[in-house]
């Protein structure tokens, strides 16, 4: 005989008579069985008797605060999600309850088709599964590192969650990895992602991209369109950096997120949209509210809870992991890649100001001047990276130029370590070879660093091709680096072969 499962019971806390019927008869309607309290001491009582599906508490009760069950639930009752319902223009208090750790929110008067919306959404964080549990996706960030690792404890966390999350880091960092993470452990993951770069729309199609047109509503508009908000209904928004938004906007944007409606442009009416919102930027918005560029409402509502994500300099042993899964992306079916001895010694000792992008970016270069897949640490080209030890290549790929002095003694280096290889490989001088430019003194700085530095660049490659009479392969050898960044070093500063 099949057993018959229990309809989700649901706990509503609300002194207004009138209202806290108009919850239950619309969550019955819903096939949901309901209690009701309509004080503090009462939903505490029956707390510990049901196991809820979801808490939906007013603020405002005659022995207490609605944030005090918030916290009491979030403490004793972690997978009961917990919604409150905020007064009309009281949006300062729904951001403290979610910051508090509020599943979602509703205003008054509460709208039914969003009031069904979140409790549908607060019920797929419990429901069970109709099959065997899928095994968990591997995560998209990458790495076993505590930093890492604490992160996704954190990214877990925050899924149950339909709180606004804003997501800082510096650029190349993987915040929108993060955003997708987020959505694809939460109760949404069956719908939409919708990430929008705010700094490439421009400022006059804004309104339109957002939040969608009919038909006739401006010149052009030959069919009505839906906006960012409408595709990522039921889903998840990602406004990636958010710090671009021009303050017009930024009014707009702060009132769909208030009130989750939005109005299409030309149309008289609004329409719900159920979406979870995540920004993220680069930038410090605290310190663009301080001089005028971003707004504190929109700030606020947007910073309900905050995820930092580590720069890959403070994460350096996750480098393995990381470059095992560019390079399996980059390589193909037909192609192996393999790194040389050293190749990781040398990424651990670089900055990448450019995080992970940075890396992914080093890997791709080095493996199209790399031979036969393998690529070898002079292929990265690092620039101000330390010294691998124990290595030839590795040293000629790492000396940084720290200042002027370095840069001095790095040239003084070259031009040393290139003597003494040219006499191991008795190569005769050529009478034709052009001189070194002379360094200047340090007290005389260049007016350009990067043209002074090609300038050395060219000069020293000119030489070495010079003394093995043009034949590239010795000259890249001579020089402790592959043919094919020998050949793309040529070609970047023109330097031609002399015709014969």
């Amino acid at each position: 005989m099949t057993a018959v499962r229990a309809c989700p019971r649901v706990l509503v806390v609300d002194d207004e008579a009138d209202l806290r019927e108009l919850l239950e008869i619309t969550l019955v309607r819903m096939g949901l069985d309901v209690d009701s309290a309509a004080t503090l001491a009462q939903a505490r009582a029956l707390l510990p008797e049901h196991d809820y599906a979801l808490v939906l508490t007013d603020m405002r009760l005659p022995d207490g605060l609605g944030l005090e069950l918030v916290r009491e639930v979030v403490a004793a009752y972690k997978n009961t999600p917990i919604a409150v319902v905020t007064a009309f223009g009281s949006a300062d208090n729904a951001v403290v309850a979610l910051k508090a750790g509020a599943f979602d929110y509703v205003s008054k008067p509460v709208a039914l088709d969003q009031l069904r919306l979140m409790v549908q959404s607060a019920l797929r964080l419990n429901a069970p599964a109709a099959e065997a549990p899928a095994p968990p996706a591997a995560s998209r960030l990458k790495g076993d590192s505590a930093v890492i690792q604490a992160l996704r404890a954190q990214i877990a966390r925050l899924a149950r969650s339909m709180a606004p999350i804003a997501i800082h880091g510096e650029s190349g960092s993987g915040k929108e990895l993060a955003a997708r993470e987020i959505h694809a452990q939460s109760s949404r993951a069956g719908k939409p992602f919708v990430a929008v770069n705010c700094g490439a729309i421009p400022e006059a199609l804004m309104e339109a991209e957002f939040f969608g047109y009919r038909k006739g509503a401006f010149t052009g508009a030959a069919e009505e369109r839906d906006g960012f908000f409408q595709a990522a209904n039921g889903g998840t928004l990602l406004l990636d950096e958010v710090a671009d938004l021009p303050l017009a906007m930024q009014v707009k944007l702060l009132r769909a997120i208030q009130e989750r409606r939005v109005r299409k442009l030309g149309a008289t009416a609004e329409e719900p949209v159920d979406v979870r919102i995540i920004s993220a930027t680069h930038q410090d918005l605290a310190q663009c509210v301080e001089s005028g560029r971003f707004r504190q409402g929109l700030f606020y509502r947007l910073n309900v809870i905050e995820l930092q994500l580590p720069p890959l300099r403070e994460r350096l042993d996750d480098l393995g992991p990381l470059t095992d899964a560019i390079l399996a992306r980059l390589g193909s079916f037909a192609q192996r890649v393999v790194l040389a001895p050293q190749v990781l010694e040398a990424l651990r000792g670089y900055a990448f100001p450019g995080n992970v992008r940075e890396l992914e970016n080093i890997l791709e270069r080095a493996l199209a001047f790399s031979d036969d897949g393998v690529i070898e640490v002079a292929d990265l080209a690092l620039k101000g990276a330390r010294p691998a030890e124990g290595g030839a290549q590795a040293a000629t790929a790492g000396a940084p130029p720290a200042g002027p002095a370095a840069a001095h003694t790095q040239v003084q280096a070259v031009q040393t370590a290139q003597s003494a290889q040219s006499a191991q490989l008795g190569a005769p001088p050529c009478a034709a070879e052009p001189a070194a430019p002379p360094l200047p003194p340090l007290e005389a700085l260049p007016a350009s660093l990067p043209d002074y530095l090609h300038q050395i660049e060219r000069d020293i490659i000119m030489r070495a091709l010079a003394q093995t009479q043009y034949n590239r392969t010795q000259a890249a050898q001579l020089l402790g680096i592959s043919f094919r960044q020998l050949r793309y070093q040529m070609q970047k500063l023109g330097i031609q072969e002399p015709e014969t």
